[in-house]
């Protein structure tokens, strides 16, 4: 019986990477009940990270490993975006050191599962469930050390910045980090505009785009965009952008390239 269950521990070993999470949900449907799993652990094999997961190896995982165990063994559509995507992807130059807060953005309906949410990851994980894009749209794969997952391509991560803009993101702040942007592909772009359902995160990404006068805006065919009706105000008192009917932070509408 030993011997069996050395086979089968090795055979898990062989096919997962180190450093990432292992479900216990996910182990029972690979045909480890929670007896093997607790025998695991008992022998060494296995170290428990919270109720529900556990680790292969002498080092806890980072919440990037944690997202690894999401996207595979779960299928939820969770990945690192806005800012952490961005700074990931070498697009947050003065933004890269600052890794003390994480963002996370999942689809409408899934959340994110207690082990997750009560572990002490390394940094502060902040979580947006949302439906303004297609959950698998504009997603990059990403490698980390013996891994990758799926993070936000610098498109879908401004746009998931000023989703959440003003109120947990600073506009200018967002307009800076778009001047970064200039080598955007513009069929992604198109796409995720056309399939956006947040009018003011459209009408924003265009102004700053075509602000910052990057090369690929004039590729866009903004008629295929819904930039809805009426006036939308980002601030009390602001300055009024008519193409785009919008108010601005006058230290964003007056800002000079």
């Amino acid at each position: 019986m030993i011997t069996e269950h050395r086979t089968k521990i090795n055979q898990l070993l062989a096919t997962i990477p180190q450093d990432v999470v292992l479900q216990s949900s996910w182990l029972l449907r690979e045909g480890y009940s929670l007896d093997l799993q607790k025998y695991y652990r008992k022998s060494g094999w296995l170290k428990a990270l919270e109720n529900g997961a556990m680790f292969r190896g002498n080092n806890q995982p980072g919440y990037e490993g944690g997202i690894y165990a999401l996207q595979q063994q779960s299928g939820l559509s969770v990945h690192p975006g806005g800012r952490t995507a961005l700074a990931l992807q070498g697009k947050a130059h003065y933004l890269e050191l600052n890794t003390a807060q994480i963002w996370l953005f999942g689809g409408e309906k899934e959340k994110l599962p207690t082990w997750f949410k009560k572990h002490k990851w390394d940094q502060k994980i902040n979580y947006k469930a949302t439906s303004f894009l297609p959950k698998e749209l504009g997603l990059n794969e990403f490698s980390f050390s013996g891994f990758s997952i799926k993070v936000a391509s610098p498109a879908r991560a401004i746009m998931e910045c000023l989703y959440l803009a003003p109120e947990k993101f600073d506009l200018v702040e967002c307009y800076e980090l778009m001047e970064n942007l200039n080598d955007l592909r513009p069929t992604q772009v198109q796409d995720l505009l056309e399939a956006c359902t947040s009018i003011k995160v459209k009408r924003l990404f265009l102004y700053m785009a075509e602000k910052h006068n990057h090369n690929w805006y004039k590729y866009l065919n903004i008629s295929k965009v819904d930039l809805g009706k009426g006036k939308r105000s980002l601030v009390k008192e602001g300055v009024y952008v008519s193409k785009y009917q919008i108010t601005l932070p006058e230290t964003l509408a007056n800002n000079e390239q």
